[in-house]
């Protein structure tokens, strides 16, 4: 991956994260998301990754596979269902820690939200799971092609109950996956987690630029204690600085009701961190009420309003599902 690329966008501009690719159009976390997305302009594509049961990192929105592959379906693999309790919720399904790779390549991936995003899941069973080499291959391949730079923005899912449930370390598989695929530092590459031990210990065994991420409700699964709401305030952020680069916010905590920033920019601002701000998302479903337009939850409303809105106040990235509303 070459030369490296600026934190900032340029002065009026944000980052555009193309949030599990271009998922307004195709299956989120499918290869043709991420070309999707990476032809429509997007400065970052965003793989959630996680691990299988022979410790290959792959891209899955949840570790839970029956909403987002065909698994259910699968005979064969009637005796993998499980019940588990992730991060204090208990969830019932197929996991990708008990399956090989090979075993999950046999799988195919389908439309997460086929009532919201009809017209995607006419590409139900045509992808399968990619893994994170063969995402930094496409972005390789992407980057020769169009002759620009393409970075890479991975969360890591669920690491606490990984490491608890099945022994796996997340930040050992991910640095050296990383050193493996030749990609460093001084790539364009931000690492983000909702939890804050794994990207503490990110901080001191690398110097990748690393997003807490932060919502309106709840706090870290891996400290109990805590609330996003603390980490937040002046005296949160301070300490979020100290291991971070970036605050992952949700757009509810960027703006308020009425589409006016709150302060949370500039305290972010204050304390030495930028804001990336998510998810922009084109569909009625996921606009504010004013927003909306026409039509039932899958119709589209005006995400361009709600980017504007973010840009003026002040966010220095916006994760989006489509990208192309940037164009």
């Amino acid at each position: 991956m070459g030369a490296p690329a600026p934190l900032l966008a340029a002065e009026g501009e944000v980052l555009v994260i193309a949030h599990r690719g271009a998922s307004a159009e195709r299956p989120e976390h499918t290869l043709a998301a991420y070309e999707m997305a990476i032809e429509q302009g997007a400065d970052y594509i965003e793989p959630d990754l996680v691990a299988t049961k022979d410790l290959v990192l792959v891209a899955r929105h949840e570790n839970e596979l029956s909403d987002t592959t065909d698994v259910a379906s699968r005979d064969e693999f009637e005796d993998r269902r499980r019940d588990k309790t992730v991060d204090g919720q208990r969830v019932a399904g197929w996991f990708v820690e008990d399956f090989t790779l090979a075993e999950l390549r046999t799988l195919r991936a389908k439309e997460r939200i086929p009532l919201v995003r009809p017209a995607n899941a006419r590409f139900d069973g045509l992808y399968q799971v990619p893994t994170l080499e063969d995402i930094v291959k496409l972005v390789r391949a992407k980057e020769a092609e169009t002759e620009r730079r393409i970075g890479l923005y991975p969360e890591l899912k669920h690491p606490n109950f990984l490491l608890q449930e099945a022994g796996i370390d997340m930040v050992d598989l991910l640095l050296r996956e990383l050193r493996r695929l030749g990609v460093n530092e001084a790539d364009p590459v931000f690492i983000q987690s909702f939890e804050v031990g794994v990207l503490q210990r990110l901080d001191r065994r690398s110097d990748f630029k690393l997003v807490q991420l932060v919502k309106p409700e709840d706090g870290p699964a891996d400290e109990p204690a805590m609330r996003y709401a603390e980490m937040i305030a002046p005296s949160g952020l301070a300490e979020i600085a100290k291991y971070a680069d970036v605050l992952g916010a949700h757009i509810g905590l960027v703006l308020t009701l009425d589409g006016s920033p709150t302060s949370l920019v500039a305290d972010a601002k204050e304390a030495g961190l930028e804001v990336h701000a998510w998810t922009l998302r084109p569909e009625n479903a996921f606009l504010p009420a004013p927003l909306r337009g026409a039509g039932g939850d899958a119709a589209h409303g005006n995400a361009t309003a709600l980017k504007d809105m973010l840009v003026r106040a002040g966010v220095a990235g916006i994760f989006t599902d489509a990208p192309d509303l940037f164009e």
